[in-house]
């Protein structure tokens, strides 16, 4: 399933808001502690899976981002990059749809990588990287094709001041998985009830 294909109108060009701590009305509390968690996204759905956790490659190439991913990444018009959408799965249920763009200053040097990486984890070479730091979230609801809404984050990464941006899909399944991101995992700020 391609993003595009899940997502109506997806076209990342929505709204998106930056919080710091969203109340319960602009997220409900078992959301908030998925869409505000600073740690690894990819060591969490191990922990909810149990273990049983897969990266899905859908897609991948070279073409123009939505006009708010360019802008969160400050490229000029119509400036190509390369963009990844993969689907995180566990159980063999997808639990998360996320959404990658490179751009092209960025995969220089070590960084060249990011382009291979296949069914490989995005998060085992972030969180490894000692350069790596985190932008602000900025958080939207989406509706999905059946007209179901879900949360989705996004947020701008940089390795070593080399930027790409991560947009992560939260679907309902990952709910009943009875798992959530501690309050206090490293990085993490403390949400309020």
């Amino acid at each position: 399933m391609f993003i595009k294909d899940t997502l109506l109108a997806i076209n990342f060009d929505t709204r998106w808001s930056t919080y710091q701590r969203p109340t319960n009305l602009q997220a409900p509390r078992p959301w908030r502690q998925w869409l505000l968690d600073r740690g690894s996204l990819t060591t969490h759905l191990i922990a909810a899976s149990n273990n049983h956790f897969k990266v899905a490659l859908k897609q991948q190439g070279w073409a123009i981002p939505y006009r708010s991913e360019a802008k969160a990444l400050k490229l000029k018009n119509r400036q190509a990059a390369l963009i990844r959408e993969v689907e995180l799965m566990g159980n063999e249920q997808v639990y998360v749809l996320a959404r990658t763009v490179i751009p092209a200053s960025t995969l220089t040097g070590k960084y060249q990588q990011l382009a291979t990486l296949g069914n490989k984890s995005l998060g085992s070479v972030l969180f490894s990287d000692p350069s790596m730091r985190r932008g602000t979230f900025q958080i939207c609801q989406l509706r999905l094709d059946n007209g179901e809404k879900v949360w989705a984050r996004r947020s701008v990464f940089y390795l070593s001041g080399k930027p790409l941006l991560v947009c992560e899909v939260f679907l309902p399944i990952l709910a009943s998985t009875n798992y959530q991101p501690p309050l206090f995992a490293k990085g993490n700020h403390r949400l309020q009830p």
